[in-house]
């Protein structure tokens, strides 16, 4: 179901979201603004042209950013996360006592840890550094095959619906599956492939990733809640 943007009411000012369409942790961020219906500003920036508006934010200089009504910043995309879906969780990510499991936040951990650099060791390994591209395939693969057994006949990772997990994982996982197609789609996890092709060909995701204009200081204001 398509759902209008929530209105802005006078002197109201909505959280302003600096993002980049392919990075993944920008997508999980919006995805989690989606689902809880937060109406933000959005700008879309150029990694290869950063604005200083982004450096005034926040002075790592990476995305996302979410700058609050209040002026506080959060520059963290798992934070992102929890905050707009403390704020609402329609759909539950959370769990049924509306925060995440140590065992979802162990598994979050590792994907932004020892995942996320093998996927940057075999996705941009050095040219013709074969072996060392290969070691970090491997490893990141072993995380994979984990992961395909995790999901199990629940196609999710925590029961029979998404979690804060499901969510903050997929991104990577479809970043490491398109860096070689034939490769990930030959390999023995039915679940995984099921899993990951349900979320990015899901309204939500397609709905968060829809490019738009790249954010220039003088346009004028961009709303949306991403809804799908």
């Amino acid at each position: 179901m398509v759902r209008a943007v929530k209105p802005i009411r006078p002197n109201e000012v909505p959280p302003v979201i600096f993002s980049f369409r392919r990075c993944p942790y920008a997508m999980r961020a919006r995805m989690a603004l989606a689902v809880s219906g937060q109406v933000c500003e959005v700008r879309d920036i150029l990694l290869r042209e950063r604005p200083q508006e982004l450096y005034a934010a926040s002075a790592k200089g990476t995305v996302p950013v979410l700058v609050l009504e209040d002026g506080r910043v959060i520059d963290e995309s798992l934070e992102i996360m929890l905050w707009s879906l403390e704020r609402a969780d329609p759909e539950g990510w959370l769990g049924d006592l509306g925060t995440p499991s140590e065992e979802m936040l162990s598994w979050i951990q590792e994907c932004d840890g020892d995942f996320k650099r093998n996927l940057d060791g075999y996705k941009y390994a050095s040219r013709g550094d074969v072996l060392k591209e290969g070691e970090h395939r491997a490893l990141g693969a072993a995380f994979l095959a984990r992961l395909d057994r995790m999901l199990g006949a629940s196609g999710f990772m925590f029961g029979a619906k998404a979690s804060l997990a499901d969510v903050a994982i997929f991104p990577f996982v479809r970043q490491f599956a398109f860096a070689d197609k034939d490769w990930f789609d030959g390999m023995p996890w039915p679940n995984l492939h099921s899993w990951l092709r349900a979320w990015i060909t899901s309204p939500r995701f397609l709905a968060v990733m829809k490019k738009g204009p790249i954010w220039e200081p003088s346009q004028a204001a961009r709303f949306t809640c991403w809804e799908s």
